[in-house]
């Protein structure tokens, strides 16, 4: 059993298979009946859940390595030790599998009050079942414990207790946060990115590009990672991971979550996204937030309950999901931004590249603050879940890449240009992203931009995307950004002077 080494007397969590008020790896099925009295019913067949709170409680989140727990920390523990043991409460526990990889394999419980079996039901059809191992991971929620969330991490002994949240994404998080940690604990990264293989077969023959692609919740992430290029038999895309994948020091791209995604919806559009969508109006799918109306109607495109609209959905469900999670081999990395700033793409030394796994230049989500959301921010590796040194981080970003010959980019997913802006579209995404996978790409090393950009793109006219063009006097507002960026890496005093050398 996991125990708490920090707290007092080293509770242990009951055993769920002997305690009579646990019910023990109930099924898919029993997780969906315990919460009917809150479920409304899609026109698909599919369970619809509002919850309270709608996005995670980053600001209500310490974990015991970055920060120093008091007795009021251990006291939230306790709390949720306390619950979970109370022979009163009806409680519900399920184990689930993060990883198939032998290195980077993890089994995980939660702990959840029966009456939020909902939370339990969207959480189990992302993951895998255990098949009665032990846990390497405990988390228990308690949505109703507090009216004040509390979510304190415990990662020497893999234990998190949420306390005021039901939120399906804290859960989800909780264990991927840790799954993280383990990797990089390992000598390797945990990366909050989505992967996929391009299959290509053209003039430099049969062969297979694997692709990673970093970004916050809400940036495209899951709709590049699972973006099928166009490609036509026997080329194509299969999508591997969605989220959170771990880089390993053998070059292996370890995935975490063997069975669903859990997807943003808010404007889920048929023709743009069109397997995920199927996917969301499948009857197999979990909506959280999402606008349903009392007769089952669905209405993707309406913000009712907050623009974090969520779906699980399942991969078997997803035409281009492949049936393995894990990436043999990484050979491009992909930043996605949304600085005006910024071209549609650039070619990255591996010092920029760690520069740009440093800024993490993105807006800010419904995923992340709603308070906040279209504002730019920064956040480290585009990953608000790193535990530890950032500035370790990104040292290791550049050396794993470096050792492993990996070719990073950034690529611009929003507006280029401030003064005369152009949006960067689907159809210019993808013909880049393409482009890359074939190496017929021509590049140069633009000095105005101090950065290895494209002089030809096959398939779109990469020269109204200069962004000189499009900012009146680019000079100052590049030489303003830049000093921007030199403050912003300054406050982590363990990156390495190279990478700060770096910033473009």
């Amino acid at each position: 059993m996991v125990s708490l080494s920090s707290v007092p007397e080293r509770v242990q969590y009951p055993n769920p298979v002997a305690a009579d008020h646990i019910t023990y790896n109930p099924s898919i099925e029993d997780l969906r009946e315990f919460s009917t009295d809150v479920e409304t019913t899609t026109e698909y067949g599919a369970p619809s859940y509002v919850s309270e709170y709608r996005s995670r409680s980053a600001d209500r989140t310490k974990n015991a390595i970055d920060s120093d727990f008091d007795n009021a920390d251990l006291a939230v523990f306790e709390d949720g030790l306390n619950q979970i043991q109370n022979t009163d409460n009806d409680i519900i526990c399920v184990d689930r599998v993060v990883g198939r990889h032998s290195e980077s394999s993890y089994v995980c419980r939660l702990y959840l009050p029966k009456s939020y079996g909902r939370i339990a039901l969207s959480w189990a059809k992302l993951l895998e079942p255990s098949h009665g191992t032990e846990p390497d991971f405990i988390t228990v929620q308690l949505p109703d414990a507090t009216d004040d969330p509390k979510i304190r991490v415990h990662p020497e002994t893999g234990v998190t207790t949420v306390l005021g949240s039901d939120y399906t994404g804290e859960a989800k998080k909780s264990f991927l946060r840790l799954f993280m940690l383990r990797a990089k604990e390992q000598g390797g990264l945990g990366l909050h990115a989505g992967s996929k293989r391009v299959t290509l077969d053209d003039q430099d023959g049969y062969r297979e590009v694997g692709q990673l692609f970093l970004g916050l919740s809400g940036t495209g992430k899951s709709t590049l990672t699972s973006h099928g290029l166009w490609l036509d038999d026997p080329e194509g895309v299969d999508m591997i991971q969605d989220d959170v994948c771990a880089l390993l020091p053998s070059g292996t791209v370890a995935g975490s979550e063997g069975s669903g995604l859990y997807i943003k919806t808010l404007g889920l559009d048929s023709d743009e996204q069109p397997e995920l969508y199927e996917s969301a109006t499948d009857e197999s799918a979990v909506l959280e937030n999402v606008a349903v109306d009392d007769d089952g109607t669905v209405h993707f495109e309406e913000p009712r309950y907050g623009r974090n609209a969520r779906a699980v959905v399942r991969r078997d469900h997803l035409e281009s999901s492949a049936d393995d999670i894990d990436l043999d081999s990484v050979d491009q990395v992909f930043f996605i931004t949304r600085n005006p700033l910024m071209p549609p793409v650039a070619k990255l030394s591996d010092e920029q590249a760690a520069v740009a796994f440093m800024l993490g230049e993105s807006i800010e989500t419904s995923a992340g603050d709603p308070s906040r959301v279209g504002e730019a921010i920064r956040v480290v590796g585009t990953n608000p879940f790193i535990i530890g040194s950032k500035g370790k981080e990104g040292n290791r970003f550049r050396d794993l890449i470096a050792d492993l010959d990996v070719q990073c980019y950034v690529i611009n997913t929003g507006t280029v240009g401030t003064d005369d802006p152009v949006d960067v579209g689907v159809e210019e995404t993808v013909a880049i992203l393409e482009g890359v996978a074939r190496d017929s790409i021509q590049w140069t090393n633009d000095d105005t931009l101090g950065l290895v950009v494209p002089n030809t793109v096959p398939g779109i006219d990469i020269e109204q995307f200069y962004v000189p063009d499009r900012v009146a006097d680019f000079r100052v507002a590049r030489s303003e950004l830049r000093k921007e960026r030199l403050a912003y890496l300054d406050q982590f005093d363990d990156l390495d002077d190279a990478i700060v050398d770096a910033i473009y």
